[in-house]
């Protein structure tokens, strides 16, 4: 057996690969940016939850399951939000519990764990009012016409993690305009609230109700499950300024600590078909409609081909390919009758990839070696390559074709088969025009008569083919 490694990763705050050594081997601790609930998450929502959903399971591989906690957050306070429920005229309340429920529901058919703890901002306004109050009496922030606000230019090495200057930062930031702030850098931690907005009884003696700002909730539930200073923490690289960058001013000059965070891993970007992913463009892609027409598993391991701090360019093609894989991957595992047991191990190659700053290219490949030496029926190698799958997300017990499964019968009745080839034809055409609500309604109008379909790409022209077979 290969010598085993340490666990190795980019830390974005120091800018090398460093050996991760947590604080207590016996209490990992690692918090995640988690989505903002008012409408259905996007693709680009869905990549740092596969990717910190691969590093927890990771984690728990080396430590233990009870000895890693995950922290993922929610956010059901922010101004999409407002705007979003009224635009809709229903309670802020039911619009974030039905855009929360829509969340968990599109990132468990990705094979995404549930984290530890995952903290709602509205059950942690104590908590944030708390650390505004620490911020102030240390004279890191100050109140201002209603607002308190973060004083920048008194955290001396404020911008470390981005490595800008204030100056660069100004200069690259979108910054409110404001009478009342003492520097333009200066950001909000607690603000009034419009009529109608939510609000809580203000911090710092403020008369009138406001409600927190943005950066001040990660802070505040960070601080409460993980502690002053925990192990890791991640997000998307655009959470790098200024969400991240608050946050360690934040929670650095509240508790008087030199870090908040000792490893910061980020994600990279996301675009789609060579182009930044936008609504203008006609070019948005939701969880929640991506699944309506591709596996679970398609689309976490169209995710998991590219390096997690690489960007990502998401197209059709490179789904179609990733089918296609897991198809084959499929068809190995009917052919060889592959069964996960309960105490089966992943490969030793798989976990080395992974500890290498999760390179889950790498770990694919070693997936791709042991498809190839169970289709040459090596003995041992079914069990340990269907649990390397798993240990990566992919929900194996799925990967048994339903053709194959299915008990079938000769077709003979012509008016059966020209209707069959009909409903066939009217699908791929809804397909082709994006009606994926049409085509799921035919493919469950057949379904009901006993007539399996069975999806592949053809290797000539690259087209998807339709074939079906009637199971009895």
């Amino acid at each position: 057996m290969a010598e085993a490694h340490s666990l190795m990763l980019y830390n974005t705050l120091t800018r090398r690969k460093e050996e991760f050594v947590p604080l207590d081997a016996q209490n990992v601790r690692m918090y995640v940016c988690g989505p903002t609930v008012y409408d259905y998450a996007h693709i680009g929502n869905a990549r740092p939850v596969v990717v910190f959903d691969v590093l927890f399971r990771l984690l728990r591989q080396m430590y233990g399951e009870k000895h890693v906690t995950y922290v993922r957050n929610i956010t059901d306070v922010d101004d999409k939000i407002n705007a979003r429920a009224a635009e809709e005229g229903i309670s802020i309340r039911e619009l974030t519990e039905r855009t929360a429920k829509q969340f968990h529901e599109d990132i468990k058919a990705l094979g995404v764990l549930p984290p530890t703890i995952e903290p709602r901002a509205t059950e942690h306004i104590e908590e944030m009012k708390a650390l505004i109050e620490e911020l102030i009496a240390s004279g890191h922030a100050y109140v201002a016409e209603g607002h308190v606000l973060f004083d920048v230019p008194s955290m001396p090495d404020y911008g470390k993690l981005s490595n800008r200057s204030l100056d660069e930062m100004a200069a690259g930031a979108r910054v409110e305009v404001a009478p009342y702030k003492k520097d333009p850098m200066d950001f909000v931690l607690w603000k009034p609230s419009k009529p109608g907005e939510p609000s809580w009884p203000s911090p710092a003696g403020i008369a009138e109700p406001g409600r927190p700002g943005w950066h001040i909730e990660c802070s505040a539930m960070a601080g409460k499950h993980l502690g002053d200073i925990f192990d890791i923490h991640g997000g998307g690289i655009d959470l790098v300024f200024p969400h991240h960058e608050n946050e360690i001013a934040q929670s650095r000059c509240a508790h008087g600590t030199d870090v908040m965070a000792r490893y910061w891993l980020h994600n990279g970007f996301l675009q789609v078909e060579g182009e930044k992913m936008s609504k203008s463009l006609g070019n948005f892609i939701t969880i929640h409609d991506l699944l309506k027409e591709w596996p679970g598993d398609v689309v976490r391991f169209n995710m998991l081909r590219t390096h997690y701090r690489q960007p990502i360019d998401w197209t059709r093609k490179g789904l179609e390919e990733s089918k296609a894989t897991l198809d084959r991957w499929g068809e190995i595992s009917d052919r060889i009758g592959g069964a996960l047991t309960k105490h089966a191990l992943p490969d030793i190659g798989v976990i080395e990839a992974l500890k290498d700053d999760l390179n889950t290219p790498l770990a694919i490949t070693r997936l791709h070696e042991l498809a190839k030496e169970c289709r040459a029926n090596a003995d041992g190698a079914s069990e340990t390559w269907l649990a390397s799958a798993a240990f990566l997300g992919f929900d194996v017990a799925r990967w048994h074709s339903p053709v194959q499964s299915a008990e079938l019968v000769e077709v003979t009745d012509p008016d059966l088969a020209n209707r069959v080839k009909s409903l066939v034809a009217q699908r791929g055409e809804a397909r082709k025009a994006k009606n994926f609500k049409e085509a799921d309604r035919i493919r469950d109008e057949l379904a009901a008569t006993g007539v399996v379909l069975k999806d592949a790409k053809d290797p000539a022209t690259g087209e998807i083919v339709t074939t079906w077979e009637l199971a009895r």
